[in-house]
């Protein structure tokens, strides 16, 4: 298949229907750090973007929100043309541009703070970390605590970046502004807010 037909297929079948399916599981995720929301396969975007970040995107994205993408998406250049097909969104300049960025290999990526942060009048003006990771069992177990969450939860994503949870530590500490996350793996997604303070699982 050539990249003109890559880029054009593979959107939501009901854009309505389907964006508004996806936008209710990561305000759920969100609001709910921790808890992992189910979601169908409802986009199938050029490889190696994964269909749920590929439905993540076309959810959340439009012609008002750049785009970062990490050295294993941006090398592909079907992955530029189906994201800015289905959602008019810019390719960020820089990390520090994008309200998004969307990491296929998050254990390589570049540390948290070389994103946009916001600013203490405009926290929102920072940017979301859609994180691929192949699942949220086979990692080193993150204990989360804080707003959405009763006591505490446990998941362990997989290829994590490294040092993440220091990194995470000083994320906690720019409150309002950082960064928050989303993991999506081929089941559907789980959140990281910037208001979710993570330990380690002590052995």
């Amino acid at each position: 298949m050539d990249i003109a037909a890559q880029s054009i297929e593979g959107g939501f079948a009901d854009p309505v229907f389907n964006a508004q399916t996806v936008f209710r599981a990561i305000m759920d995720a969100m609001a709910r750090p921790g808890s992992v929301q189910a979601l169908p396969v409802l986009a199938r975007p050029p490889a190696p973007l994964s269909a749920t970040s590929g439905a993540v995107a076309l959810a959340l994205c439009d012609n008002d929100t750049p785009l970062w993408l990490d050295p294993a998406l941006h090398t592909s250049s079907a992955i530029g043309s189906w994201l800015g097909f289905h959602t008019g969104a810019p390719l960020a300049n820089t990390p520090a541009d994008a309200h998004f960025a969307f990491v296929a290999t998050p254990a390589e990526m570049m540390a948290l703070d070389g994103f946009a942060q916001g600013t203490q009048d405009y926290p929102d003006r920072s940017t979301t970390l859609i994180l691929q990771v192949s699942d949220l069992a086979s990692g080193a177990p993150l204990l989360l605590e804080g707003p959405g969450i009763e006591t505490s939860a446990v998941i362990a994503p997989a290829q994590m970046p490294r040092h993440f949870i220091e990194q995470w530590k000083q994320n906690n500490k720019r409150f309002p502004r950082g960064v928050d996350i989303i993991l999506a793996t081929s089941q559907g997604i789980a959140c990281l807010p910037r208001t979710t303070r993570i330990k380690t699982m002590e052995a």
